[in-house]
């Protein structure tokens, strides 16, 4: 761009303003994002927020792709499409493929079960089963029909949640894996959460600024009008110590105050540590996953238990509801690709790369690619082989081939050397040695003296 069109075209977000561009743009909201994804029943009160949201990042960070398969099922190629746009790059307008699938497993956690709503497409559904998905959204399903459900989306033009009716067919509803243990009236996390529910209940009462404390009167309070006259005196204390600034009261001498120290214990805590061991025990989450000190073995038993179901979960119904059967028949389908090489520390990547590239598994620059470097421009880098093994010379070729011309001249020597025809080698000046067809003199010498008696001799 030269200078003139740089001058010409020169934009300043800060200058160039136009009066009636912001008529335009729709309604504001201040504060929270309207399409943010917001927990419910309690769960965004306790610590299994927490758990949903480490779950759902590590889901997230597991990135899912639209693949094409080869006739024995192996993935061969990525198909770049709008589809893999969607589950990898942009989702929507607001959210990336990323944070999409993150929202997608929170509110499946949340709710027990998701909806995975098309919003923009070359095509309406209901009346072609071919369409091309440019964006979509989570909803969550509000009523259930036989062919259809009534989901709760965000509505990005209006900048609101809309309830629509859409069809089943294709709608991608995924139930939680985990549902019995999560999402069950009478599960493990249901009874944690009305257990922390009450937790904070009683944390609210023992913070709540009261005293506590009894006034011993120096009469017995047993007639109404001695009653009454306790009351008096109880609310008379009260607004002492509200009114003054510093909280201060004054009794009679023959008064009593006994100060309650604490509430009366329960086992309310000790019911809620041992909830939260055995849900984490059920899910296959335990503290050192949490918290990032877990070991390699810990991490791969937390990945084969919660992980892969989940996203084995999504990737069925996506591959079931989005791709049509004659994508299916010709080889298309949805893949997740798990690197494993985020779980071995870098102590070990140097012996892991040898073995994998000395056993032809990975190319160099694949591995290089692995470790965050540039590929190399040496041609030699993308070939599958082992390093290990010197390549021959060109001398040694050369000494090879005529070790091979030599062993034919010998095989085609010996198989027509004793026809009685010339046969290589019988030219004069052939530097091959001679044969002929007939049998060579015998070396062994005969003994000298009587061969054969005829009989005894005298």
């Amino acid at each position: 761009m030269g200078f003139l069109d740089r001058f010409r075209n020169a934009w300043n977000i800060f200058k160039n303003k136009d009066p009636t561009w912001r008529l335009d743009i729709g309604p504001g909201f201040g504060g929270l994002r309207p399409d943010r994804m917001r927990f419910t029943r309690g769960n965004e009160r306790s610590i299994i927020t927490s758990v949903f949201n480490k779950i759902a990042l590590d889901v997230a960070a597991i990135p899912i792709r639209h693949v094409k398969l080869d006739e024995e099922d192996r993935f061969a190629e990525y198909v770049k499409d709008e589809l893999d746009n969607c589950l990898t790059l942009e989702a929507n307008i607001d959210q990336s493929g990323r944070s999409f699938i993150q929202d997608a497993v929170q509110s499946m956690f949340d709710e027990g079960c998701v909806a995975l709503v098309p919003i923009d497409t070359d095509d309406e559904p209901t009346d072609s089963g071919n369409f091309t998905i440019y964006t979509m959204r989570t909803g969550r399903i509000v009523e259930w029909y036989p062919a259809h459900v009534k989901v709760s989306v965000f509505n990005a033009e209006k900048q609101r949640r809309d309830e629509v009716i859409v069809p089943k067919a294709t709608t991608a509803i995924i139930e939680n894996p985990m549902y019995s243990v999560m999402n069950e009236p009478s599960s493990t996390m249901q009874r944690l959460a009305r257990k922390l529910a009450l937790l904070d209940v009683v944390d609210e009462q023992a913070s709540s600024g009261r005293l506590d404390m009894i006034i011993q009167l120096p009469y017995v309070i047993k007639t109404q009008a001695r009653k009454e006259q306790a009351e008096i005196r109880r609310q008379d204390i009260a607004r002492q110590l509200s009114d003054g600034p510093y909280g201060i009261a004054y009794t009679d001498g023959t008064e009593k105050i006994i100060q309650l120290n604490r509430p009366v214990e329960n086992n309310l805590m000790k019911q809620i540590e041992y909830l939260t061991n055995l849900l984490f025990s059920q899910i296959g989450v335990t503290q050192e996953i949490m918290d990032g000190s877990a070991e390699p073995k810990v991490l791969q038993n937390y990945y084969v238990r919660i992980i892969e179901p989940i996203l084995s979960a999504f990737v069925d119904e996506m591959k079931r509801k989005f791709l049509t059967k004659t994508a299916r028949t010709q080889g298309h389908s949805i893949m997740f690709f798990r690197d494993p090489f985020k779980l071995i520390p870098s102590s070990e990547i140097a012996d892991i790369a040898d073995k994998m590239v000395r056993n032809q598994i990975m190319s160099p620059n694949e591995m290089r690619q692995k470790l965050g470097m540039k590929p190399s421009e040496d041609p030699r880098a993308d070939e599958l082989r082992n390093p290990n093994i010197s390549e021959p010379t060109a001398e040694a070729e050369l000494d090879e081939e005529e070790y091979e011309d030599g062993k034919l001249a010998a095989s085609a020597i010996k198989t027509v050397g004793g026809c009685g025809k010339p046969v290589l080698g019988n030219e004069p000046d052939s530097p091959l040695p001679r044969y002929s067809s007939q049998a060579p003199p015998s070396r062994k010498k005969k003994k000298k003296g009587i061969g054969n008696p005829r009989g005894p001799t005298g």
